[in-house]
């Protein structure tokens, strides 16, 4: 006998279905045999406004591509680059009947999760904060903490190794915009200036001669944009280092152009890098970056499944927490359990959206992020209950639970932390200093917005900021 107990969130298992690609006027031609092809999704991205019309026809108004060609030109910090199984997602129609052409489904477009952070417009962003008075370009200051180009030592014993600065899809959203991509009205980007053969042999040559990093996050960009021969090569020599037992290769491909890890060589060379990994003992997993359940499709399963099957330990999931994309209990655990019961991928994290230029309609207070962390627990299993973490500055990862002070009038989180990053050698205040986060501040009561509107100079602000909290801190001490 079962009993039926009214709960918050109602757990439906929803089986997966690939959304129809006909439905869009472009692609009315395309065959099953195309889509499954990584050539043909790489050549078939929408990387502007006029492949954008061509593929969507008259579905849409004139009105949507005037607000998405003003924020190219006001607002992007990423270039538009799209493959056409993430365009796939979007108002995927599955359920219902797809709206009809104009301004309906115009309005199902902009209310679109995926659009939202894929193809972002100018009538999304905030008008009275469009940044915060503290956003940079490289928020976490990965590029301080470089121990060769492109490679990031922050923690004690783990490292980032950018191998290079392209993916094959752009975020709006995306934290390292300073790097990755091409150059926008907003942003001229950063160049790696290394040749990339001599960039990865000093990055071997660091971590060979320090013992004490064990764990490597292989990235970029994304590493699906390396062609395997040199990514295997690299990956060859990781494994050959005696202090390295984690590799963990980044890829939000295996979300946006699963193919690519479908293909037999690259499946195969999957098999060879994780047969060597096991052999040495080093844990050998794949990290993507899904951020709605709509973006789970039997192809991004078939993908995960084909890596797991290769060898590879685990396939996790790290996302990005933003408003209008997963900001309710019930978008995050409908995403979770898509993960988790039919791909085979794990719910490992939720980032907070970082603090950079123009990405303020994204991002989420702390005490929202508190309050969604709470609202998952006891649904999923403890081993897949992610965890929503904050990337302070000069600190790295943290719980929301974490935070050691937090003024919710203005908007200030302060955090502490237990090590030193690779710049912080000589720093002998580095483990007792307040490090700050700040919320939206259109998400603050009228008293702390008002607050910031006086404040003249930000800079004076945090620093004063950081003493308050010191201060306050010795006080309850005493």
């Amino acid at each position: 006998m079962s009993t039926t107990i009214e709960q918050p969130y109602v757990y439906r298992h929803r089986e997966l279905v690939e959304p129809d690609w006909t439905r869009f006027p472009g692609w009315r031609d395309v065959t099953a045999q195309d889509w499954a092809s990584a050539q043909w999704q790489r050549a078939h991205c929408v990387k502007n406004l006029k492949q954008l019309r061509e593929l969507m026809g008259d579905l849409l108004t004139e009105s949507f591509y005037a607000d998405l060609e003003r924020d190219q030109a006001e607002r992007a910090t990423m270039s538009m680059l799209v493959p056409p199984q993430m365009m796939n997602t979007m108002v995927p129609s599955t359920d219902e009947p797809m709206p009809a052409a104009g301004a309906d489904f115009t309005r199902a477009f902009y209310a679109d999760p995926i659009r939202r952070y894929m193809l972002p417009v100018f009538s999304d962003r905030r008008t009275d904060w469009p940044s915060h008075p503290h956003a940079t370009r490289d928020s976490l200051h990965e590029h301080d903490m470089w121990a060769t180009e492109g490679l990031t030592h922050r923690y004690p014993t783990k490292v980032l190794a950018e191998l290079l600065p392209t993916c094959p899809q752009y975020c709006g959203h995306c934290t390292r915009m300073d790097l990755v991509g091409n150059s926008t009205p907003q942003v001229d980007k950063l160049k790696l200036v290394g040749k990339p053969v001599d960039r990865y042999a000093a990055m071997l040559a660091y971590l060979q001669q320090t013992p004490q990093v064990r764990d490597v996050v292989v990235s970029g960009g994304d590493v699906a944009n390396m062609p395997w021969k040199n990514l295997e090569g690299f990956l060859d020599k990781l494994l050959e280092i005696d202090n390295i037992r984690d590799i963990r290769l980044a890829t939000k491909a295996l979300m946006g152009l699963p193919q690519h890890w479908l293909q037999p060589d690259v499946v195969e060379g999957v098999g060879r890098v994780a047969a060597k990994a096991r052999q040495r003992g080093v844990s050998l997993a794949i990290h993507t970056h899904v951020n709605n359940a709509q973006s789970v499709t039997p192809l991004v399963a078939d993908a995960a499944k084909a890596m797991l099957e290769a060898g590879v330990r685990d396939v996790r999931n790290q996302g990005v927490l933003m408003r209008g994309v997963n900001d309710s209990t019930e978008q995050l655990l409908d995403l979770c359990f898509a993960l988790q019961d039919d791909a085979m991928i794990t719910p490992y994290y939720f980032y907070m959206c970082d603090m950079i230029p123009f990405s303020e309609h994204w991002r989420l207070s702390l005490a929202e992020a508190q309050h969604l962390q709470h609202s998952m627990m006891g649904y999923l299993p403890g081993f897949a209950t992610p965890r929503i973490v904050c990337d302070v500055p000069f600190v790295g990862k943290r719980w929301v639970h974490q935070v050691d002070s937090y003024d919710t009038e203005r908007g200030m989180s302060f955090w502490r932390k237990n090590y030193r990053t690779s710049i912080e050698g000589a720093d002998t205040e580095a483990l007792s200093r307040d490090y700050v986060y700040y919320d939206p501040i259109y998400t603050l009561p009228e008293a702390g917005q008002q607050w910031w509107r006086e404040q003249g100079d930000h800079e004076a602000t945090h620093a004063a900021a950081v003493e308050a909290a010191a201060a306050s801190r010795e006080a309850s001490l005493v």
